[in-house]
């Protein structure tokens, strides 16, 4: 029990750790600094968790080397998703 716990705690701090990472290579590729850095961050662990559901969903797979880096490619393009969602929603694009 307290190995999956552990386990468990470890993948949360990852994907944690890879939105935010995506969050801020999102806001440097979405005209500048995106929403702020604790919004960038944010929006990155967002889209973090949405790239994974739907890319998965849709069979799409990238490995580049390792799966840490492939992870932080797609939660990268599912954050300037949300990020140019975000952006057109609150007429940021004006």
């Amino acid at each position: 029990m307290f190995e999956q716990t552990t386990m468990n705690l470890a993948a949360l701090i990852v994907a944690l750790v890879i939105g935010a990472m995506a969050g801020w290579l999102a806001g440097l590729l979405v005209h500048g600094t995106g929403i702020g850095l604790i919004g960038d961050i944010l929006i990155g662990i967002a889209g973090a968790t949405v790239a994974a559901f739907w890319f998965r969903r849709l069979g799409l797979g990238l490995t580049l080397g390792s799966a840490v880096v492939g992870a932080i490619v797609w939660a990268t393009i599912g954050a300037v998703l949300l990020l140019l969602i975000a952006r057109f929603l609150s007429g940021a694009f004006a």
